[in-house]
């Protein structure tokens, strides 16, 4: 588990493909290696890899083909600047949201502006992650925890500060960029939630258990 706030900015170092997908190496850039061990979860770009190896400059890490067709790992190379984070602790200062570094999707950036001492971003969103968009809520771009300002046809807005620009890869991103994304984690247990309810309601209805018996039995409270 992530909080989506970026402790560093690494490179890809190496990109070795092989019958399983990939092992990439990970030059980790400032971030603090001391604590880290073989088996440890660090947030790459918002994907959740695991450590197979320490290098000395960075990590080692096993890419699916699974991750390599569904993110941004097919168009990455040598040199590409990624985001680090490493796994929360439970004496982690929660300062983003609850992030998986489950890429649930991959964006593009349509438009770049300055506003003011900030930068505005628009993000094509698939329609598949439509509904678990809203404004002000949080999204996970490239393992950054970032909060939305708009959404409308098929895309919605983020209003960068300073800091973030400064502290994440978010200051060379370009038009028609790919970008992962990660919804959020709360949105997506209510839809499962909510989709198991409809489904009992209508198991209940169709043997003849309606929800007013098992209030009035007891078993549920209204």
């Amino acid at each position: 588990m992530f909080t989506g706030i970026i402790e560093a900015v690494g490179n890809i170092k190496a990109i070795n493909l092989n019958a399983n997908g990939a092992r990439v190496e990970v030059s980790s850039g400032k971030l603090d290696m001391s604590d880290v061990k073989l088996g440890d979860s660090i947030a790459t770009n918002g994907i959740c890899l695991t450590v197979v190896a320490l290098t000395g400059q960075g990590y080692s890490a096993d890419v699916s083909t699974e991750t390599l067709s569904h993110t941004g790992f097919e168009h990455y190379q040598v040199g590409t600047k990624v985001n680090l984070e490493k796994a929360m602790l439970p004496t982690t200062r929660f300062g983003g949201h609850m992030v998986s570094g489950h890429v649930d999707g991959v964006g593009k950036i349509l438009s770049i502006t300055t506003v003011g001492n900030s930068i505005e971003y628009w993000v094509e969103l698939p329609s598949s992650l439509a509904q678990y968009v809203a404004p002000k809520g949080s999204i996970t771009i490239d393992g950054t925890s970032l909060t939305v300002n708009a959404v409308e046809d098929g895309r919605f807005r983020l209003t960068i500060v300073p800091h973030t620009t400064q502290q994440t890869i978010i200051s060379d991103y370009q038009v028609g960029q790919t970008v992962n994304l990660e919804v959020d984690l709360i949105a997506r247990y209510i839809e499962r939630l909510l989709f198991c309810r409809e489904q009992a309601d209508h198991q209940s209805t169709q043997s003849g258990i309606s929800k007013e018996l098992l209030m009035k039995s007891g078993f549920i409270k209204g």
